[in-house]
């Protein structure tokens, strides 16, 4: 999306706030930007910030007045990059949806996938794995060769949205789906993946996040608690089970903060269901979808410690940034999340490696930085995206397939998840 589309984009969206046709958030959001040569990170830890990018030794946040408070009462300096409120929106004259235009809304992913469950009887069947806060249901497509039962095959989990405003985090799982059944009949790669495993697919964690981000506010990341001082949304990825408020740079304790882990592991509903289908499953690996900056990142995040006996996954994250490369030359870095970007805990990727062994991914999907889009893909973008990222997510389930050992038997799974919760438990 170009600069003068996304300030275009804000321009509209101001004038509509202020005719009220957007509701306002109640506070002045802003852009700002740090120097790290005069403001090192290690000054930033704990402060909650929510950070956006690393650019040219610039620290790009999006900043609550109360940020900017406390930066400059550390004597911390700022840059301001944009003012905003209300919407500025991606969304094209032609758009094909809603407010959203061709990016889904939470009605819309529901009756789409309700209609490829329609389309593709015995190969897709959608589960309701929970509700939200504000009641509305997570959805889980199952795609498999023989899907209404739970057969001893590879099972891959795909995750999308835990962070409200990264919609192309909703559309690249969807659009997996999709293709994986459209083309089961005439793709002879695609059919043997279909036949020989059960991939699971969550494109929607946050869905009252992202409704709140496309009829309020763009930028909003958490979901929709009301943390009862004024201050609302936990942030998902930093509400899992593993090493959950390891300390307060890799999350927040302020309900206030962009990155607050809410009152306990699991306190939310969101990340309860994930962890609920993780329990009635047996998952050989897991991707989260995210955006932006184009990077693979694999456990630890919690801790610059390096991880151990991960060859097997750090190796398929470098093939998976290869096959992105080899489809359009687009470059995607892989390696640990803490030692590639800032300290994340109680995050998905942890909690599936922690606890269960399995390589466990989160993709940050295109494009590389703010100034080059950043969340606001043009609905241009979505199909190129998912078409980068499509001979990984192949590759992967192929992994896992070839690597496939039976359990014992079902009570042995049932077992297991009964010690899962228990260690969880003392986690807590």
């Amino acid at each position: 999306m170009s600069i003068k589309r996304f300030i275009t984009a804000i321009f509209i969206s101001l004038i509509l706030s202020g005719l009220g046709l957007i509701p306002q958030e109640p506070e002045t959001w802003q852009v700002i930007s740090l120097d790290l040569e005069h403001v090192p990170l290690r000054q930033l830890a704990g402060l909650g910030l929510d950070i956006l990018m690393q650019k040219e030794r610039r620290l790009y946040i999006v900043s609550s007045p109360q940020d900017r408070m406390r930066l400059g009462e550390a004597g911390l300096p700022f840059r301001p990059e944009l003012a905003f409120s209300g919407r500025p929106a991606a969304v094209s004259s032609s758009a094909g949806g809603g407010l959203n235009g061709d990016y889904h809304s939470y009605s819309e992913l529901e009756a789409d996938l309700r209609a490829l469950e329609a389309g593709h009887p015995g190969l897709a069947k959608v589960y309701d794995i929970g509700r939200s806060l504000e009641g509305r249901s997570l959805y889980a497509l199952k795609i498999s060769d023989n899907v209404g039962v739970s057969e001893p095959e590879a099972q891959v989990l795909f995750l999308g949205c835990h962070h409200a405003r990264e919609w192309i985090s909703v559309e690249v799982p969807f659009l997996l789906g999709e293709f994986l059944l459209i083309n089961y009949l005439t793709d002879s790669r695609v059919r043997d993946i279909v036949d020989r495993s059960e991939v699971w697919l969550v494109p929607l964690v946050n869905p009252d996040g992202l409704e709140y981000s496309i009829h309020v506010y763009r930028y909003w990341r958490k979901n929709r608690r009301d943390n009862g001082d004024g201050s609302f949304g936990v942030d998902l990825n930093r509400n899992y089970g593993y090493e959950w408020g390891y300390d307060n740079s890799g999350s927040s304790p302020t309900p206030e903060s962009a990155v607050y882990r809410g009152p306990a592991a699991f306190s939310e509903r969101e990340t309860a269901a994930v962890r609920d289908l993780f329990l009635r499953s047996n998952f050989q690996a897991l991707v989260s979808y995210h955006s932006f900056s184009q990077v693979i990142y694999y456990p630890w995040g919690y801790s610059r410690q390096p991880v151990e006996n991960a060859e097997r996954m750090k190796g398929l994250a470098a093939g998976m940034a290869q096959h992105i490369l080899e489809v359009a030359g687009t470059v995607y870095r892989q390696g640990q999340s803490s030692l590639l970007s800032y300290l994340t805990n109680g995050d998905t990727t942890d909690w599936a490696f922690g606890l269960y062994g399995i390589p466990a991914y989160t993709i940050e999907l295109e494009p590389p930085s703010e100034g080059q889009g950043g969340f606001f893909n043009a609905e241009s973008e979505i199909r190129p995206i998912f078409n980068d990222n499509l001979p990984a997510a192949l590759t992967l389930i192929e992994d896992c397939i070839s690597r496939y050992v039976p359990p014992v038997s079902e009570n042995g799974r049932a077992g297991q998840a009964r010690r899962l919760i228990a260690r969880e438990a003392r986690i807590r």
